[in-house]
This record gives structure tokens, sequence and C-alpha cells, in this order.
């Protein structure tokens, strides 16, 4: 048997290539929308992907269930849990508790593990060239290494009421008669890492065992003493913002994300054309520099999605595919290897539509974006000091009078923005303030960024 672990450090997000070498096929589990680190395994292996799954309707990415079905005809399994209002709306055989999908020598069986949502699937996988017993769990977003997916996203993201509560108790019920009545060798490979928003203390270690978990983690000592209220209350403590682009992930993984195809090269753009396609609006321009050079100067109403980090990420804050304003991008690059590396990040979370690149500024208008000091802020005429970092960040220290509104939330609540007059944004570092600060302009909003963010302001004002 062969398991590989495909990891996206940016969206910290895991999925998985299981393989049986006897007869050479595959199954791939959870996959992103740019297919082609699948394709390249099982090329590299002599494999054929045969069948294809995901745990759960995901929040944070895109699937690419559709997309790796359409490439390699390989069937698609979903779950079928969950009831009427948590049915996928697309194709494909539908996997109940106790199910199982065979691959070879390889059994893959489904349980369901509700708590992050209503649907969710964790799979067992047994490898019968050796036993009959199963030696690996796929978790999902169920069990995580030292922590569990978060209850309350329907809540955060879905439109849902209070149904973290009840979440709380399915996750509390799936621990209990599912989790812990596995052996304690069982290996559990996660959905996700630290840094994922689909929990709130996530391990860096990419997998763990049950027992490990049983014994160690937060929420043991909780199943142990069968405190079902003591767990929903810690469960839901602390929980992370969510960001506003998980609701439209979530409703086009459930109805089936628009398939790509194979993705022609993008193509170098004369400075003239994009200067004619940005003067007449028929494109967005993408500064992927970093902060630094980016505030030498840029193209008026760039946006900023920086390149080599966090760029999925970022990008679902500043752009909204699903806008009546949405128009092709055009990024600036350094070559075109980087630009496909942009967009394979972008298209991760629903973001598709690409002019081209560029890779100099030149014979292009450029100013420089609006900055403060610390000091000039004191007698600063701003309508608004805009915290974009997380509300736990805010709560450990602020500039007083400051509005707090995570960055990734911030296109999709202009209401809580003065309609005119200057803003001031911040963050940490200047990263995540440059970001928003430049799709608010984009947007229309007049914004001063602050220099040194907030750690210049804390030392101007220190006693």
């Amino acid at each position: 048997m062969l398991i590989e672990r495909i990891y996206d450090e940016d969206l910290a997000q895991a999925s998985y290539f299981i393989g049986c070498q006897r007869l050479g096929e595959a199954i791939v589990v959870d996959p992103r929308r740019d297919i082609a680190p699948y394709l390249t395994l099982a090329a590299a292996n002599g494999m054929k992907i045969t069948a294809v799954t995901e745990t759960h309707i995901h929040a944070d990415y895109l699937s690419g269930t559709r997309e790796l079905a359409a490439n390699t005809g390989a069937a698609i399994y979903v779950s079928g849990e969950g009831g009427a209002d948590w049915q996928y709306g697309f194709d494909g055989e539908r996997l109940h508790d106790g199910d199982a999908i065979t691959i070879g020598n390889l059994t893959v069986k489904a349980l369901h593990t509700p708590g992050h949502t209503p649907e969710h699937l964790s799979y067992l996988v047994t490898d019968g060239a050796f036993t009959d017993q199963p030696g690996y769990l796929l978790s999902g977003d169920f069990v995580f290494a030292g922590d569990l997916g978060r209850p309350d996203l329907l809540d955060e993201a879905a439109g849902g009421l209070d149904t973290r509560f009840e979440g709380a108790r399915q996750m509390f019920a799936s621990l209990r008669d599912k989790f812990l009545t596995l052996p304690d060798y069982v290996q559990v490979f996660p959905g996700h890492g630290a840094g994922s928003a689909c929990g709130k203390a996530l391990g860096a270690i990419p997998s763990s065992t049950v027992g490990y978990e049983r014994l160690y983690s937060w929420w043991g000592r909780y199943l142990e003493a069968n405190d079902e209220q003591g767990f929903i209350n810690e469960l839901l403590d602390g929980q992370p913002e969510a960001h506003a682009y998980f609701a439209r992930m979530k409703h086009q993984n459930r109805q089936g994300p628009a398939i790509m195809g194979e993705l022609d090269p993008l193509q170098v753009l004369p400075a003239a054309d994009v200067a004619a396609r940005l003067e007449n609006r028929a494109a967005t321009f993408v500064d992927t520099r970093g902060v630094a050079d980016l505030h030498q100067g840029t193209v008026p109403g760039a946006l900023h999605i920086p390149a080599g980090g966090k760029t999925a990420s970022f990008g679902a804050w500043a752009v909204n595919p699903e806008s009546a304003d949405a128009r092709p991008l055009i990024l600036l690059a350094t070559d075109q290897q980087q630009a496909h590396d942009v967009r394979d990040s972008l298209v991760r979370v629903g973001i598709d539509d690409f002019a081209g690149f560029i890779t100099s500024l030149d014979g292009l208008p450029q100013a420089a974006p609006a900055t403060i000091s610390a000091t000039e802020l004191d007698s600063f005429d701003a309508a608004m000091v805009l915290d974009v970092r997380a509300r736990t960040e805010h709560a450990e220290g602020s500039i007083p009078g400051s509005h707090q509104l995570h960055g990734g939330r911030v296109l999709w609540n202009l209401d809580q923005l003065p309609a005119e007059g200057k803003i001031v944004a911040y963050c940490a570092s200047g990263m995540r303030s440059s970001i928003v600060g430049n799709a608010l302009r984009n947007a229309g909003y007049d914004v001063v960024e602050l220099e040194g963010a907030y750690p210049a302001w804390a030392a101007a004002h220190a006693s």
C-alpha cells in the first residue's frame, strides 16, 4: 500500500493519495482544484486514479473532486449522510456509515462522524495484503493533531443559527462512539494542520494516533469523565473568525465546482495593452510583490496579493469573483512560472479569470499608497482607525478607539465602514493592512496605512 500526503502550506490543507501497488490503482481523498500533484504521483508510481472522494463539504477551499474525476475518469464518492439539507448537488455514489470502497487489496470504509458538519465522513483504511484490521484513519476535519474541527462554521459561514451547539454535541458523540472505539495503534491523518481556520489549536505534525489523542488531547479528559457540557464549552470558546469567502466555498462545493479542464499558459501582455484595459476598467491589476516594494509605487487601484505565501487566503480576502464588478486579473509577476504559481493558488479558492501577466510596471501609471506615521496619527482627522487583525490580537492590545474587523471579512462588511472620510488601516506587520487597504481603495475608499503597523504605534506610545 502507498499513502502520500499532499500538503498545501498556504491553506494548511492535506489531501491523500492512497494506492494499491499490486493492482496499480489509487484513490484520492480531499483533492484540491489544481490537480497536477495527483496526476504526477499516479504517473510516478505507475498507477491509475480510479476513485476520488472527500470527507465533507469544504468551506476553506474549492474541492478538486469533480476536476480530478473529469480528467481521469475516476468514480466519485461523496457523503450521503447529514439529512436533506446536506446532500451534494452533483452526481456521485453516496456513501453512508459503514459503506466501503475497494481498491485492489485496500478497503476504505466510511464512518459517519458529524460535528464539524452534519454530513462529515472519516475513512478507515485497511491494507488487506497484511491484515483484515484497519490501520489508518483519514479524519478530515473531525480529529486533528491536538485539536478538533470547529462546529461553528455553519453559523459563521453558511447562514446557520446556533447550529454550533448541536454540532458540538455531535462531535462529543462521534468521539465517544466512533473514534475512541478504534485501537490505539490506528494512525490518524487529518485534513488540516497548524494555521488552518478550521480549528483553534491545530498541531503542526502531519499525523497522530488514536492512542496519543486519547491520552494527551485537551478533550480526552471530558470524554473520560463523560462531561458533555464541559466539552461543549471548551470546544466553542475562542474559535477564530471565519473568513467571509467560506460561505462561497460551501455553496460551490455543495453544488459542484465548475470544471476548468487543462488551463492554457498565461501570456505576457504589452504595457500598452495593460494600460488600455485598466483605463477601460476591463481588468483588475494584481501586484504580487511584498509590502516594501509595493509602497514604493504601484498601479492606482491595484489589488495586493503577495506571491509565495498565503496567496490563496489573501486572494480570497481581496477578490470576490461573484461580485458584479469582478473583472479578469492581470498579474505582476517576475516570470511565467511565478504567474502560474499564483494562478494555481488562486483557483483553489475559486478565482479563475485571468487575462495574463506583466513582468514590470514600466509604461504603467504608478503611485505610492498613502501612509501615516504613528506620531502623525495622534492629530490625524480619521473617520475610522481600522484594525484588520483577529479579535484575539485586538483584545491583547490595540489603538484606542480603533474598530476591529478581521481582514478576511472587510469587503463583505462594508456597512461597518464610514461612507466618507479617511480610513487608517493597521495590522501587526503591515501585510494584512496593505492587502485590505488596496482592496478598499479599489472599491473607492480613501485608505491610509499605518507605517510600521501596530508595533510602531505601541513603541511610540510606550510609557
